[in-house]
């Protein structure tokens, strides 16, 4: 399912998702003390494009407190919000649930990005 799901995703929104990622990413980059916040989000838009078979785990300590905050200020709260709107509109029907709750798990790593690695 993981395979199918995923090329399923990619060709009907994760691209778009994706990209959203990916374009924060080059906003974040153009700055030299937005390098890092670049990266991650470059990082997150791979788990966006294929986000079936992987997990994401929360942890960090105050430096990523601190990131996430600044981050929910300047760039989470739209990726949050277009990845909940989608969720919920993927949720109506019975074969977009599985894809809508993978909007809710990207809905969740948009509010909170630093400290959360993928497995």
């Amino acid at each position: 399912m993981g395979c199918l799901g995923n090329l399923l995703w990619f060709l009907f929104g994760g691209f778009l998702s994706g990209l959203s990622w990916g374009i924060y990413g080059c906003l974040w980059c153009l700055t030299i003390v937005g390098i890092p916040v670049g990266i991650q989000c470059f990082k997150f838009a791979s788990l966006s494009f294929f986000p079936f078979g992987k997990e994401v785990r929360y942890g960090g300590g105050a430096g990523s407190l601190l990131l996430n905050i600044i981050w929910l200020i300047v760039s989470g709260i739209p990726l949050a919000v277009e990845s909940a709107i989608m969720g919920c509109l993927l949720c109506i029907t019975i074969i977009g649930i599985p894809f809508g709750l993978q909007h809710f798990k990207l809905a969740k790593l948009a509010l909170m990005p630093f400290g959360a690695e993928v497995v």
